[in-house]
């Protein structure tokens, strides 16, 4: 599948499936009118190869996503040896509306997984702000006999969320792994998951939440 084409279905299922605007009373603002723009600065990972990720950003700036079409890690048969664990670790530039910082609130990663009987995996992820000593992490375990889509959601609880600086250009930093272990699986059977739903789904939407900075005196 080709980059144009991964943007214009990254962008058509996201704009179903955004989050709606903050409720300001809850302390935080809604998305300002001004609009986000997120680039790639790089995309690195044996998960990512170049040319197999895309983002796009919904049209309310609420959340945008990143669609993979080679994410798959594997382990027993024949596989490589070095397939058992994939990542990507994406890099993104945001631009924040003058005034205004954003955090990520949460996160829905989707995909396949195929686990034979005694085998078992894990999807992973980290987050982090360019230069901040903070970094989330979240795990999601997986065990066989698993034949089936998966889904998994990161949440950040209101009141730990950790905000971009305000006035300050810092790149955001994902950083995902899927690792499949072969277990008690016979030699010849071979387990693998997926970023990505066999439909064609979207594979990951993060959900931003917005709010203003202070004035400076």
């Amino acid at each position: 599948m080709t980059g144009g084409l991964l943007m214009g279905a990254a962008v058509a299922a996201l704009l179903t499936a955004a989050l709606p605007a903050h409720d300001p009373s809850t302390g935080f603002e809604d998305p300002p009118p001004d609009k986000i723009v997120i680039k790639v600065a790089t995309v690195n990972g044996s998960g990512c190869p170049q040319g197999t990720a895309a983002v796009a950003v919904s049209a309310d700036n609420t959340a945008f996503t990143v669609t993979y079409s080679d994410y798959l890690a594997q382990a027993g048969g024949d596989s490589d040896p070095t397939a058992f664990r994939k990542n990507c670790q994406l890099s993104l530039l945001v631009h924040v509306p003058q005034g205004f910082t954003y955090a990520i609130a949460s996160a829905d990663y989707r995909g396949f997984a195929s686990l034979q009987p005694g085998a078992s995996a894990t999807q992973r992820a980290s987050y982090y702000f360019q230069g901040s000593p903070n970094t989330e992490y979240r795990s999601h375990p997986f065990a066989g006999p698993y034949d089936d889509n998966w889904q998994a959601t990161d949440e950040t609880d209101w009141a730990q969320l950790v905000y971009a600086p305000c006035g300050v250009q810092r790149n955001f930093n994902i950083n995902t792994e899927l690792r499949v272990n072969a277990g008690t699986t016979s030699p010849d059977g071979v387990s693998f998951m997926t970023m990505d739903s066999t439909d064609g789904d979207i594979s990951t939407v993060y959900h931003l939440a917005w709010k203003e900075c202070p004035e400076k005196s």
